[in-house]
């Protein structure tokens, strides 16, 4: 009766996991594409700040924009991270057979188009 009972409870288990549907992936890609803007924001941010302070310290006036332009180059440089990191997951995704429709459009581009016969 125990080995029955074990049975039917391995059961139950794999059917609760095979039916199991991640539920916190979609908030993390969730977040992790909203950190991308906020990210861009701080960066900015953080370069005006250290202008700011470079200026004040120094009472250089063109720190300043030195420290606005190291932000905005923060900013591009977590723009294209962000990239990179979107494009590898796209090229692992096409690899996979179904969604091979670029081996399809390459297949049928082989195709003669000269001389029409109608």
């Amino acid at each position: 009766m125990d080995k029955n009972q074990d049975k039917l409870n391995l059961e139950i288990r794999e059917e609760k996991e095979a039916n199991h549907k991640p539920r916190i992936k979609p908030v993390i890609e969730a977040a992790d594409s909203l950190s991308l803007g906020i990210s861009m924001v701080v960066a900015v941010a953080m370069g005006v700040g250290i202008g700011w302070l470079l200026r004040r310290w120094t009472e250089i006036p063109w720190l300043f924009w030195l420290g606005v332009g190291i932000g905005i180059a923060a900013a591009i440089l977590n723009v294209y991270k962000a990239y990179s990191k979107q494009y590898k997951e796209y090229e692992e995704l096409a690899k996979e057979p179904r969604y091979a429709i670029k081996k399809q459009l390459e297949e049928d581009d082989d195709e003669d188009y000269g001389e029409k016969s109608y």
